[in-house]
């Protein structure tokens, strides 16, 4: 775990330098460097494309941005920082007094050398973020104030990576990709999403999973627009690995490279098999941890979880958006992301969807009475191990409540039992002949 946490670290510090926003060349930048880790799917939807009750806006891009004071000097260059500009910033070229200029000004005065993360997607304006000391520091006078941006027609980027597995249906897993140098949210949970998939590939799972590499809520939108069939309506036949079955489960990855503890913000639903899942997993793990409810506020999660679509999708993080002082601002920076944090997550999410995988409901075949299970050979399958009475108490646990309508999960919450404990002796249950699943 040491070393895959260099390497997502890694990977955040490439991706650290480069200006993102919901459209433009940065998003397709980004994806390019997460396409050598994955092979990816890169979609582009035209401007003016209508998504449910949205359109997809101009896309904007940057090339150049400065303040300088009268002597030429720049004291405000995007140059060394993306956040500098106001994002989705129209183009501007103009000489102007200080106290014109300071309406369009953006600081932190209660952090005063921090510099915000501001955005005006969808209303025309320009704009600096910059530190309060800077703007103190600033005298009186004319300032040469330029924005070299565009604001076209183009289209809106968006990627996906399938993990094929044993049935067609599909665990979703999303992060936005619209932020520029914000190393928490969201390189961090680009880079453990990336590396998620990578260690899903290693074995066939038993769902197929879609990563999303999208924009923030346009992205999110957008994706459903184009996928409505595979969101709504009737499950998908199980064939097919990867060919586009039903989404069953999902969960949208953001904030995951801090030090904070970890929090799962529980779908919707609240009782969807990905929020039992992840409170299992927590509880069980003993990590500092917080489960909190559905508000339709944060991340993606509330476009899958609308109401139209009702998607079973949870949102993992560590310390939540706009839980910490460093939130969308510079201070989110590379020291503030920590590669055991990032393991940590990833770590969780291998856990989970280990869990997800193997939840299945069982029917006992020899319901009448206890089985004997020493002549089948079960007890002496248990010698030497170290929890021998556990797993044989599992084993009646999982007789007890296989009558097609109790899960593994169940068996395992209801019993107090872990999770694996209970697989394992469903397993060995199924080999025997006694269950079927």
């Amino acid at each position: 775990m040491t070393a895959v946490g260099d390497a997502m670290y890694a990977l955040v510090e490439r991706l650290y330098p480069l200006c993102r926003s919901i459209t433009g060349d940065g998003v397709r930048a980004t994806l390019e460097i997460v396409g050598e880790y994955l092979p990816l799917q890169v979609h582009e939807v035209p401007t003016g494309t209508r998504v449910l009750d949205w359109t997809v806006p101009q896309e904007w891009n940057i090339r150049e941005a400065y303040i300088a004071d009268s002597t030429g000097r720049r004291v405000v260059d995007f140059a060394d920082s993306s956040l500098h500009v106001l994002g989705y910033s129209v183009p501007v070229s103009a000489t102007m007094p200080l106290a014109e200029l300071r309406a369009h000004l953006h600081t932190l005065p209660d952090h005063p050398s921090w510099v915000p993360y501001r955005t005006s997607y969808y209303a025309p304006e320009w704009g600096f973020c910059l530190a309060q000391e800077t703007l103190d520091a600033l005298p009186e006078g004319t300032y040469e104030v330029r924005i070299d941006s565009a604001l076209t027609d183009g289209h809106l980027t968006y990627a996906e990576h399938v993990v094929p597995g044993q049935v067609a249906d599909e665990v979703l897993v999303s992060c936005h990709v619209c932020h520029p140098s914000l190393a928490n949210d969201n390189l961090a949970g680009i880079a453990v999403a990336t590396y998620l998939a990578r260690a899903l590939a290693e074995r066939t799972p038993w769902y197929t999973y879609r990563f999303l590499f999208a924009p923030g809520t346009i992205g999110a939108i957008t994706w459903l627009a184009r996928n409505a069939d595979r969101v709504q309506g009737a499950s998908a036949a199980r064939a097919e690995p990867g060919a586009g079955g039903r989404v069953e489960h999902g969960l949208v990855l953001a904030c995951a490279g801090d030090r904070g503890g970890l929090t799962y913000k529980q779908s919707r639903r609240g009782d969807a098999e990905i929020d039992r899942v992840l409170r299992h997993v927590l509880r069980g793990s003993e990590r500092p941890h917080r489960i909190t409810e559905f508000t339709p506020y944060g991340y993606d999660e509330r476009q899958f979880c609308s109401p139209g679509f009702d998607l079973g999708v949870g949102s993992l993080c560590r310390t939540p958006y706009a839980g910490y002082p460093e939130y969308h601002t510079s201070a989110d920076n590379l020291d503030f992301v920590a590669p055991e944090a990032m393991a940590d997550t990833l770590a969780v999410c291998r856990e989970a969807f280990a869990v997800l995988d193997r939840n299945r409901r069982y029917v006992n075949l020899s319901p009448y009475g206890e089985p004997q299970l020493g002549r089948r050979g079960l007890y002496e399958s248990l010698g030497g191990r170290s929890d021998a009475k556990q797993a044989q108490l599992a084993m009646l646990w999982v007789l007890s409540l296989s009558e097609g309508e109790h899960s593994l999960l169940d068996i395992a919450e209801r019993s107090g039992l872990p999770f694996d404990t209970v697989a394992v002796a469903a397993d060995a249950l199924h080999k025997a002949g006694l269950i079927k699943a």
